[in-house]
């Protein structure tokens, strides 16, 4: 981790600015794949297996499936995801979004009403490491927003086999049909759908580079998505109130996330952060996922800043996906904060916990997105749909301002829409 002391505001653009994905390489594959499924369906997608996956075996996972997987979950693995999703559920339901009903004028009552997305479509990567906690993220609100389909694709193993932990997750969070696809023709069979996978109307979930490409392609389309995504990152804002272990095990388990994590420290000492790194020397040699650690570590960076004006600003003004606030005034300092996708307040609040069962989401935005996007919550399973009831009484008092907006614009068919009912 490179070490930067006192960086002046002007370096700050370049600083927070992440490394942008380069997607010109892969873009001719990944709309390859979407035209090919949109195109042939199910049989696109046993070819894409067959080559991607090198398997041969249906695209969705079936009843018996999942109940022989689910009793092959250790029970303490079992009893973990029930009391995560517990967690996830009573901070979701609390979310519930309302109706709003207002007469803005005598006899013209204008409505919001917060309708559930009827299809989601909830991806979960593979890969080195079956999240099976991101089904939880996704699933659980999913469910309380009352979404009638929720569809899930995940990668399957070398065997065949879909993750146990993965299904079990699923089962466990109400899951309507599970589908062992993976990659880019994931996304591709839920925006448009198959003969065997729905077409759902908002894709939710992280992935690699191919994913989400294909997930920024099809939602210019009619497939909404849940938010720009990026590699994951952290921000640790630290001082001597925490243990330097501490905050090197934070730094480090972002780092193995993958090569392209990236880690952030900032401190006001130079000896305070020379201790943090010795730390992750020391504990970076414990932990098996090395080349993601070292990789990760290769690009992130550690600021020390004698201001603590400067340690706040710098940290709104990288708007991380995670910001650790381990300080002695975290409090304090959490409520001055307005760009992170999340925030952990204290040395006894790891980003772990977020991740797996604080109850809290983690499919967050990265890359800066923190300044404009939410996480996903329950409203992202909503659409907000606004109603109009107006009495004759209404749209006569209405009259005069409509027409004249209307004229005005150019518009007389909208001024007569009015001017037929009330002359």
């Amino acid at each position: 981790m490179r070490t930067l002391l006192n960086p002046g505001r002007d370096q700050w653009d370049e600083l927070v600015r992440r490394k942008a994905v380069n997607f010109e390489g892969i873009r001719p594959r990944v709309q390859a794949i979407l035209d090919a499924v949109e195109t042939d369906g199910d049989l696109a997608l046993r070819r894409l297996m067959q080559e991607i996956d090198g398997v041969d075996a249906p695209l969705e996972v079936t009843a018996e499936e999942i109940a022989a997987s689910c009793a092959r979950v250790p029970q303490d693995v079992c009893d973990a995801i029930r009391t995560a999703r517990r967690n996830i559920e009573a901070f979701h339901a609390a979310q519930q979004p309302r109706e709003i009903r207002v007469e803005t004028a005598p006899g013209v009552v204008c409505i919001q009403r917060p309708v559930p997305i009827g299809t989601v479509g909830l991806y979960v990567p593979g890969g080195s490491a079956p999240l099976f906690s991101t089904v939880l993220m996704l699933a659980v609100p999913a469910a309380l927003a009352g979404c009638h389909e929720r569809l899930l694709c995940t990668p399957c193993r070398k065997d065949g086999t879909v993750a146990p932990e993965v299904l079990f997750a699923a089962r466990e969070c109400g899951v309507t049909r599970i589908f062992r696809i993976g990659g880019a023709q994931a996304v591709a069979a839920m925006a448009f759908g198959t003969q065997t996978v729905p077409k759902a109307d908002k894709i939710f979930g992280p992935g690699n580079p191919y994913v989400t490409l294909a997930k920024q392609i099809v939602s210019s389309r009619q497939t909404a998505i849940d938010m720009p995504a990026g590699p994951s990152e952290v921000l640790v804002l630290a001082d001597r109130s925490t243990p330097a272990a501490f905050v090197a095990a934070d730094l480090l388990s972002q780092a193995e996330h993958g090569a392209d994590s990236t880690a952030v420290l900032i401190c006001g000492e130079t000896s305070y952060a020379r201790e943090i790194l010795e730390e992750v020397e020391r504990q970076k040699a414990e932990l098996p996922r090395t080349a993601q650690v070292e990789g990760a570590l290769a690009h992130s960076m550690i600021l020390v800043f004698d201001r603590a004006e400067d340690r706040l600003g710098f940290a709104e003004a990288y708007a991380p996906e995670h910001l650790i606030l381990a300080t002695e005034d975290a409090e304090a300092l959490s409520r001055r904060i307005t760009a992170a996708g999340s925030v952990f307040i204290g040395p006894w609040s790891p980003e772990s916990a977020g991740d797996y069962a604080s109850g809290t989401n983690h499919t967050l935005p990265t890359s800066g997105w923190a300044r404009s996007c939410s996480g996903v919550n329950l409203d992202s399973f909503y659409r907000k749909m606004t109603l109009q009831q107006l009495s004759r009484e209404g749209l006569q008092q209405l009259a005069p301002v409509i027409t004249a907006m209307a004229r005005a614009e150019g518009l007389d068919a909208h001024a007569a829409a009015v001017t037929r009912r009330i002359p």
